[in-house]
C-alpha cells in the first residue's frame, strides 16, 4: 500500500486580523519557491474581526463606526467573497500547488475537492454533512444572495450544507502557481452584530436580509443540544482534513522565513489603511 503524502499542519492559536492575513499569504508565496509542504493551519481571531472581500467598497458596505463600537479588528482579505465576522469560530486554511496530485485545475472543483476536509470534519462531529451541486438554475436560487454583504449569503458552484443550511464560509485565491482558500467553520454568531456592521439602503432591506440569512447559514451549535467546544472542533476538523484529502498531518510551526515576510506584510499592507480601504 502506498504510504500516505505528508502535510505539515499548524496551529496558530488567536492573532490578530493582520497577522492571520500575512501568515496565510506567507506560506503560500514560500510554498510557491517550493520550501514548504503543503500546508493546513488552524487559527481564531483576537480581538474579533470584520473581515471582507479583495473586490468589496470598505466604505461603500461596512459601517465602520459600528465595527469600532463593537471593538471589533477589521481587515480585507486577499481572497474575494462577502463580508465574515469572524468571532465564536474556528478559522482554517490550507495552501496546496495546483499542480499538487489529484488537485483539479477548475477553482470550484478544486473548491469541492479541498472541502471533503469540511464534510469530513462535520461528520466526525456526527452532524449529517453533505456536498450539495448547485449545478442547476433552481438550486443555486435557492442559496442565492438576495444582495448582502455577508459571505455566508454567498453561494458557491458547491455547497457544504447541514440540514439543508450552509455551514462553512470559504474562499480560495491562486497566486504564483498556488492554491490557498480558507474559511470559518461557525461554532456560533451573533446575526444582529453581523448585520448592525454591514450597510443596507433601509431597514427594511436589512430585516429581509437578515431573515434570508437565518434561513440558509446555520452555526455548528444552532444544530443540536450538545455544544461543541473549540478544542472538538480542532480534533474533528484536523481528522476531517486528514481523511477528506487522504494524507497525514505532521505538526510543525512557521519557518523563520515565514514568520518574517508575515511580520513585514502584516506591519506593511494588512495592517494599512491603503490596503484595507483602497476600494
Amino acid at each position: 500500500m502506498r504510504e500516505k503524502a505528508k502535510w505539515r499542519f499548524i496551529d496558530s492559536g488567536p492573532m490578530s486580523p493582520a497577522m492571520n492575513m500575512a501568515i496565510d499569504e506567507a506560506i503560500l508565496t514560500i510554498h510557491s519557491q517550493g520550501k514548504t509542504p503543503p500546508t493546513v493551519r488552524f487559527y481564531t481571531w483576537e480581538p474579533s474581526t470584520l473581515s471582507i472581500g479583495y473586490f468589496q467598497k470598505a466604505e461603500k458596505e461596512i459601517d465602520h463606526e459600528a465595527v469600532r463600537k463593537y471593538g471589533l479588528g477589521f481587515v480585507r482579505r486577499q481572497t474575494g467573497g462577502r463580508a465574515v465576522l469572524h468571532d465564536q469560530e474556528l478559522t482554517y486554511s490550507v495552501v496546496v500547488s495546483e499542480s499538487y496530485p489529484g488537485m483539479p485545475t477548475q477553482v470550484n472543483e478544486a473548491y469541492r475537492v479541498i472541502s471533503n476536509g469540511l464534510l469530513e470534519g462535520f461528520q466526525t462531529l456526527g452532524f449529517h454533512a453533505e456536498m450539495v451541486s448547485l449545478a442547476s438554475e433552481e438550486e443555486k436560487a435557492k442559496y442565492a444572495s438576495m444582495g448582502s454583504s455577508a459571505c455566508f449569503d454567498s453561494p458557491s458552484w458547491y455547497e457544504l450544507v447541514v440540514e439543508g443550511k450552509k455551514v462553512a464560509g470559504s474562499a480560495q485565491t491562486r497566486q504564483k502557481g498556488t492554491i490557498l482558500q480558507h474559511g470559518s467553520i461557525l461554532l456560533d454568531f451573533d446575526v444582529d452584530k453581523l448585520f448592525n456592521v454591514l450597510r443596507f439602503p433601509s431597514e427594511r432591506v436589512k430585516e429581509r436580509m437578515k431573515a434570508s440569512f437565518l434561513e440558509k447559514a446555520v452555526a455548528i451549535n444552532h444544530l443540536s443540544s450538545r455544544i461543541v467546544t473549540l478544542v472538538e472542533a480542532h480534533e474533528a476538523f484536523y481528522q476531517g482534513f486528514e481523511a477528506g484529502l487522504g494524507m497525514e498531518l505532521i505538526p510543525s510551526v512557521l519557518t523563520e522565513e515565514e514568520l518574517e515576510l508575515a511580520e513585514h506584510l502584516a506591519r506593511d499592507r494588512y495592517s494599512h489603511k491603503d490596503w484595507n480601504f483602497k476600494r
